[in-house]
């Protein structure tokens, strides 16, 4: 416990200096995390040897990831959607052009990976730098994913009764998710009167109340791959957490829905 708390605090003083940094250096930050989870998919869904991380299908991703996220500093909007396409149609050229050495599920395994981990990801940043109201309302991705995790502990600890999801996650109960999505609900409703300046208060909370909801999927769905390949985390690289996947599977899933929520409701 003392080391996940350690390693935790560490985690979120380096999380909250490159948010408020943001540019390059949030960029650069995000770019390393989508690499290292990108490895750790690749490993666990078997398109490579935890030894040999490197063979033409990872090569070609991780080389697409890097072009992304380069371009990403550049481009915005549509422009965004070919790049992917793009980034898709060098990964199966890849499987193509070094076709028998790897299987189809091997391949598809590495276009998941790209949109899984640096595309999805990549909402943290693109809010962080759409201007305006982007450089606060970015926290909405972590009080929607970690703040509604940590209500959702302590509801479910005082509360909890029935099981959610018994195979998936044995310790959720759906009195903590009712929690966690009510807590990061008034949390969304005091980050808008302490640091927005009471601006979008509505807004915040709405947006932060969904966002718990998603982030229970992403956290279900990096499980259900972790039992699906029985393995209990998908990486050691933070001490008491895991991988980088153990960390930011929900903030994954809940970045590009905080990213269209803040399109669509925010003026």
């Amino acid at each position: 416990m003392k080391v996940r708390i350690i390693s935790g605090a560490v985690l979120a003083a380096v999380g909250i200096t490159t948010i408020i940094l943001g540019g390059p250096v949030l960029l650069v930050v995000l770019a390393l995390c989508s690499l290292i989870g990108m490895y750790e998919l690749f490993y666990v869904l078997g398109v490579c040897e935890q030894k040999k991380p490197f063979n033409v299908l990872t090569l070609t991703a991780f080389v697409v990831c890097v072009l992304y996220w380069g371009l990403l500093y550049f481009f915005r909007g549509s422009t965004l959607g070919v790049f992917i396409m793009l980034g898709i149609l060098a990964i199966m050229t890849a499987y193509v052009a070094a076709f028998p050495a790897y299987h189809a599920d091997q391949a598809t395994a590495a276009c998941f990976a790209f949109i899984y981990v640096p595309v999805m990801l990549s909402c943290i940043y693109l809010i962080r730098s759409a201007g305006g109201d982007g450089a606060k309302l970015v926290w909405l991705v972590f009080i929607s994913s970690w703040g509604a995790d940590t209500c959702a502990y302590f509801a479910g600890r005082f509360l909890g009764r029935h099981k959610m999801s018994p195979v998936l996650s044995p310790k959720k109960t759906v009195e903590g998710a009712a929690g966690g999505i009510v807590g990061a609900g008034l949390l969304g409703v005091l980050f808008a009167v302490a640091f927005n300046g009471g601006r979008l208060i509505p807004q915040c909370g709405l947006i932060c109340a969904l966002g718990a909801i998603i982030s229970i999927f992403g956290d279900l769905g990096a499980s259900a791959i972790k039992r699906d390949k029985g393995i209990k985390d998908y990486g050691t690289l933070i001490p008491g957490h895991g991988g980088i996947m153990d960390r930011f599977d929900s903030v994954i899933f809940t970045a590009p829905v905080i990213y269209a929520l803040m399109l669509l409701i925010i003026p």
